[in-house]
């Protein structure tokens, strides 16, 4: 049910939804959902809200609180460029540590200063930081060791600027609890005959400092449909999703592609498919610069797989192959795989964090509401790569892949 309602812009400050609603239920009792649309000063609103109650939506993200009245966003930017173009001194580099922290999920970064430009991970000093602050130590024992595994350029600060992403080790010099990298290394290194190739598509909302999506309107939902998927004019958050996807570029991180997803502020970035540990790194540090660009436009991004029932779901969708499964007779390969991944099907969606829904494990071409799914360009060829769908938006690439390996070679 559509109602429409003239106000003048110099009203808008002051207008009252309320008494509106209350006429949308005198109109209709038995209307069970009404969503409301944008509003747009001098034209006609419509309506579309809940008669009965506003729909609850999940805190996405630990900082959300942290970005009310967005303080990065109202910083005046020239003043900020007017030191950050400063030349550095002759030989200097600053260099970002970034690390994953007790969480599993989120990420941290400090920044040092080097006499030279490392040109890899391994010329990267190891360096420390407080094991205590980030709740994973005693204070008497703080003292937790960050060692570079991949680097990145840095696309905040440019120049010969880098970012390195690190592994976690505690005072005792063993791996951190949520330190997953080791063990996806080891099962890489067990089946390096196979060229296994794997790329990751990242599903993403952005979030606006309320805990809902950005640009959805303050109470209520947009009007539900496919009208946004890879869509004009009805996308939210373009702007951002561009300077992520360029961000990445200059990073070195290689992006196949970006697109909007079927809900308003909903989008996803997918990598290119590459051997070893490289896909899962770089997916680790192109979710903590997405995080940092957001932070300049006062928003922030949430991997969580459900971020409002009803709404499409975020998920990590894994592409996934071998040299087999790539050369000419690959279709058999492919098949023997599926079934592999079908008959680990329980205990992978437990690594997973699946948001797939029933224990029944399903396949299909072409398929997007399938477990695992076979591109119509795959059984064309006959070769080439499945695409896992399962693993939910939040999931940890390294244990994904870990998973996916062994359960498949």
């Amino acid at each position: 049910m559509f109602v429409s309602f003239d106000f003048e812009e110099s009203r808008l400050a002051s207008f009252d939804v309320r008494p509106c609603l209350k006429a949308v239920k005198n109109i209709d009792d038995r209307s069970q959902h009404i969503i409301m649309l944008f509003f747009r000063p001098l034209t006609k609103f419509k309506y579309f809200v809940s008669a009965r109650t506003v729909r609850q939506f999940h805190k996405t993200h630990v900082l959300t609180g942290s970005l009310c009245n967005a303080p990065n966003a109202e910083l005046d930017k020239t003043v900020y460029d007017r030191y950050m173009c400063l030349p550095m001194p002759e030989g200097k580099v600053q260099l970002t540590y970034l690390w994953i922290d007790h969480t599993g999920g989120n990420l941290r970064c400090k920044t040092r200063t080097l006499d030279f430009s490392p040109s890899t991970h391994k010329e990267v000093p190891i360096w420390t930081f407080n094991g205590y602050l980030t709740m994973e130590a005693p204070e008497e024992k703080s003292d937790y060791f960050l060692v570079p595994v991949a680097l990145y350029n840095d696309p905040i600060r440019r120049g010969i600027n880098k970012i390195a992403l690190c592994e976690t080790f505690n005072a005792d010099e063993k791996p951190c609890k949520t330190n997953h990298r080791q063990k996806c290394v080891e099962a890489l290194n067990k089946v390096c005959d196979h060229e296994v190739h794997i790329a990751f598509e990242q599903d993403y909302y952005l979030m606006g400092g309320d805990g809902r999506p950005f640009g959805w309107p303050p109470m209520g939902e947009p009007i539900p449909g496919r009208a946004y998927y890879a869509a004009m004019c009805t996308t939210i958050g373009r702007e951002i999703a561009e300077c992520f996807y360029r961000a990445l570029l200059y990073a070195g991180v290689n992006v196949y592609s970006d697109c909007a997803e079927p809900a308003p502020s909903q989008w996803e970035i997918k990598t290119v498919g590459e051997r070893g540990v490289k896909p899962a790194d770089d997916l680790w540090f192109t979710r903590w610069l997405m995080q940092r660009i957001a932070e300049d436009f006062g928003v922030c991004v949430s991997f969580q797989p459900i971020v409002s029932p009803g709404w499409s779901k975020s998920g990590l969708h894994v592409t996934f192959s071998t040299k087999r499964m790539r050369d000419n007779d690959g279709m058999k390969h492919i098949q023997e795989v599926v079934k592999k991944l079908e008959k680990c099907h329980k205990d992978l969606l437990k690594v997973y964090k699946s948001t797939y829904l029933g224990d029944k494990f399903t396949c299909g071409i072409g398929d997007r509401s399938a477990s695992v799914r076979i591109p119509k360009i795959v059984a064309d060829k006959k070769k080439g790569f499945i695409e896992d769908r399962r693993p939910a938006g939040n999931a940890d690439p390294y244990k994904v892949m870990e998973a996916i390996i062994k359960a498949c070679i």
